[in-house]
């Protein structure tokens, strides 16, 4: 058995998931295959949204407790 993480794609008027190749080899699927899916849907990462935002945008000058203050008032609606 092999974990993988795929996104799920618009195909035609279904969703698809493809596999990369190098799984595929491993485990000897060929057209026709039959595989079974154990599926289940990531949760959201709070923190990973908020910190994975400020990726590529200028470094905020303010000092860090000002940041941190301001990060507990938007998360708590203080």
């Amino acid at each position: 058995m092999e974990s993988v993480v795929a996104k799920a794609r618009k195909w035609g008027n279904s969703v698809g998931v493809i596999l990369p190749k190098e799984v595929i080899e491993k485990i000897g699927i060929k057209a026709g295959s039959e595989v079974e899916l154990l599926v289940s849907a990531r949760q959201k990462n709070v923190l990973k949204e908020l910190f994975g935002s400020m990726k590529g945008k200028a470094k905020d000058k303010r000092p860090i407790a000002e940041f941190l203050k301001e990060i507990d008032r938007e998360l708590y609606n203080d």
